[in-house]
């Protein structure tokens, strides 16, 4: 079987990073950070292009393309740390009004957990009371909830994974950019061993995880889907790990942007299926 991506796949992955890199960059990332609050033009922007009406059938309105094409996207939401409830909205494009169109912000409440409250125009599984927690990510803004708690959703888990696919393949990039450019001693920090070995994990990481979460795409089985979180959650946690390790000192620093792929990757690692439920879930299937 071909699991090579189609020149239309290309083509709608190349077209999402264009379209962020022009509506969400380094500077527009940074600005988020220091004024927290969704874009709403952004979010309208993505609605625009499709991104949440992607799977909806085009005799709805929608562009008709499957589970494996909004993978390809929501890699390259997660690559730029693009920030918001996207897979909440982009799962009730077909059912909450506005939602398709980026006209409203859905939030879906995962387990004691929901992102986005305050943003958010619709919450999906009852929240409830909800208290403000502090987020490790400061782009994800999130409530602890004493409503009812709603079941996984396996769409959920592979587009939370394909975001986690899409930063650990950002930190590797960034972590190789770093090597090349630092120089120690005379020479670029990439040609010492130590660092060549966490490059080469790094990339490794990224590309069995790849593997897992476009695979998983194809066959949606929710096992699969489990093991690709799982592989998926593992690059880009270990990931920005290392590649703040590669940048040394300044990986530390706030001007750096490896803490945020870090910090993100943490909180959604805990978000849709954490590594325990994950783990259950593939113990169950022996």
């Amino acid at each position: 079987m071909d699991f090579q991506l189609t020149d239309d796949q290309r083509a709608l992955q190349a077209g999402m990073r264009e379209l962020l890199a022009a509506r969400f960059d380094r500077e527009a990332l940074r600005a988020a950070v220091d004024r927290p609050g969704l874009d709403r033009s952004l979010w309208r922007a993505l609605g625009d292009a499709g991104f949440f009406a992607l799977r909806l059938p085009e005799r709805e309105g929608g562009v008709g393309l499957g589970l494996p094409e909004a993978v390809l996207v929501f890699e390259e939401a997660g690559r730029a740390l693009l920030p918001g409830p996207l897979v909440a909205t982009h799962l009730a494009a077909g059912t909450v009004e506005g939602a398709a169109t980026g006209e409203a912000v859905v939030t879906r409440v995962d387990g004691a957990l929901v992102a986005w409250l305050d943003e958010a125009d619709h919450v999906q599984g009852g929240a409830g009371e909800a208290t403000p927690v502090r987020s490790l990510d400061p782009l994800t803004p999130l409530h602890r909830t004493h409503g009812t708690r709603t079941a996984t959703v396996v769409e959920a888990v592979l587009l939370s994974a394909a975001e986690q696919l899409g930063s650990a393949a950002r930190s590797t990039d960034l972590a190789v950019q770093h090597a090349r450019g630092r120089e120690q001693f005379g020479q670029p920090v990439g040609a010492f061993q130590a660092v060549k070995h966490l490059c080469a994990d790094m990339l490794v990481r990224t590309e069995v995880a790849r593997a897992a979460v476009y695979a998983a795409a194809v066959t949606e089985d929710p096992y699969e889907i489990a093991g690709a979180k799982l592989l998926a959650d593992e690059a880009a946690v270990r990931g920005a790990r290392d590649c703040l390790q590669v940048h040394g000192g300044m990986g530390f620093t706030w001007e750096a942007d490896v803490h945020l792929h870090l910090k993100r990757a943490w909180v959604r690692a805990g978000q849709w299926q954490s590594a325990e439920q994950a783990t259950e879930t593939l113990a169950s299937a022996l």
